[in-house]
């Protein structure tokens, strides 16, 4: 499945943003779908995750500000940011992985990134 994030920006603190990634190829609702973040100099960090079947894990530093969800028809997932903070600046990513592909938070078990958009949020 190919990937291709949008929807990053510059928002001030408190604000919201809406990340979107499309995919494109088959079976896009058998996929896990993940968020990733990543600012320079450190490793990528799990933000949220859906599963296929709709269940949902989340940081808990985005916990209770970041919702995702997915759209199968529209092959499309979400990544809604509520009460953003300078903290949370960085380079997102989407990913998709296999449903049997155990666990959520690790990226290594991410077949396939998108491109990666940028938040970038004032203080």
């Amino acid at each position: 499945v190919q990937l291709q994030a949008s929807g990053g920006g510059l928002v001030q603190g408190g604000g919201s943003l809406r990340l979107s990634c499309a995919a494109s190829g088959r079976a896009f609702s058998t996929y896990d779908m993940g968020w990733f973040r990543q600012v320079p100099g450190k490793d990528r960090e799990f933000v949220a995750s859906i599963r296929s079947g709709g269940s949902t894990y989340y940081a808990d530093s985005v916990k209770g500000r970041f919702t995702v969800s997915r759209d199968n028809a529209k092959n499309t997932v979400a990544l809604q940011m509520n009460s953003l903070k300078p903290e949370d600046t960085a380079v997102y990513y989407c990913a998709a992985k296999a449903y049997f592909r155990v666990g959520y938070a690790d990226p290594e078990i991410y077949d396939s990134w998108g491109q990666g958009t940028q938040v970038t949020v004032s203080s």
